[in-house]
Parts: C-alpha cells; sequence; structure tokens
C-alpha cells in the first residue's frame, strides 16, 4: 500500500502536468509562481471585473506622475485568472496612464504566448483582467479629478 506522501505526489504530478498540458511551460510556470501577485506597498488605486462564472480579477496600481509604478493582482478565480491577473499586472507596470487603455484582452493572451496558452473556455480570464486593469486607471483618474478641484 502507497504511504500518503506519494499518494500526495503523484496526485500534484497528475495536477502539474494536466496545468502544462493546459498552459504550457511558460503559462505553469506564472502559475506556479505568479509576478505581482497581491496589492503593492504602495498601491493606491484598484480596479475589478468579475465574469459570468463568478470569479473577480483585482488589479492594484501604484501611480505616480501618471505612470505606473507597481502593480499587483488577486484573484478568487482559476489558474486562468490567476496568470491571466498576473500578466495584465506585468504590462501595465512602468506605463504611461495614457497608454493603458490599449491593453486588451488579446494583449494579455499575446503576452501569455498567444491564443493557445489558455484553453479555450478560460479565454474571457485576459479581458477580465484587461478590464479590471482600466477600472484601476479609472480609479487613479476618478481621484485626481477629484484632487483637482
Amino acid at each position: 500500500m502507497p504511504s500518503f506522501d506519494e499518494i500526495v505526489n503523484e496526485l500534484q504530478g497528475k495536477i502539474n502536468n494536466e496545468t502544462i498540458e493546459a498552459f504550457g511551460q511558460a503559462g505553469f510556470e506564472r502559475w506556479r509562481n505568479p509576478p505581482h501577485r497581491g496589492k503593492p506597498a504602495k498601491g493606491n488605486y484598484e480596479g475589478a471585473s468579475t465574469g459570468g462564472c463568478g470569479e473577480t480579477i483585482r488589479i492594484f496600481l501604484h501611480i505616480d506622475d501618471d505612470r505606473v509604478c507597481d502593480a499587483g493582482f488577486a484573484t478568487d478565480g482559476c489558474g486562468s485568472s490567476m496568470i491571466s491577473g498576473s500578466m495584465a499586472a506585468e504590462l501595465a507596470v512602468g506605463k504611461p496612464c495614457d497608454d493603458l487603455a490599449a491593453i486588451t484582452g488579446e494583449t494579455v493572451l499575446e503576452g501569455l504566448g498567444g491564443a493557445d496558452c489558455l484553453p479555450v473556455d478560460d479565454q474571457h480570464c485576459a479581458w477580465l483582467a484587461a478590464n479590471a486593469l482600466h477600472e484601476a486607471v479609472g480609479d487613479y483618474y476618478k481621484q485626481t479629478v477629484k484632487r483637482k478641484k
């Protein structure tokens, strides 16, 4: 009879193999250790987008002088939500706020390696991440306008 550790290791191996098959090696690595996970220490703007499946992606931005200095994400969704949120945050860092509107779901998919990087049923997660990013920069513009009044 296999030990508990052997059973756990076998299950983890199956999960890893299925994830690599679904996301590719780069997506798997991002899933295992997602860059930009969590709210940056100086994150001062936030946006969220919820999909029809019920999952929500949040994007947090630290913006100074109309430029994204740092970004982070959080999600209560699946692995596709996690890697999409991570990529959207990564794409935003260093960019002027005016450039963020050009980051779309397609841009997120391209950053992850193309449309085949996510299962077809999960590709909407890229758009959720882009929408959350747009909401976060919208939060920045709303707060900036309020301060200027």
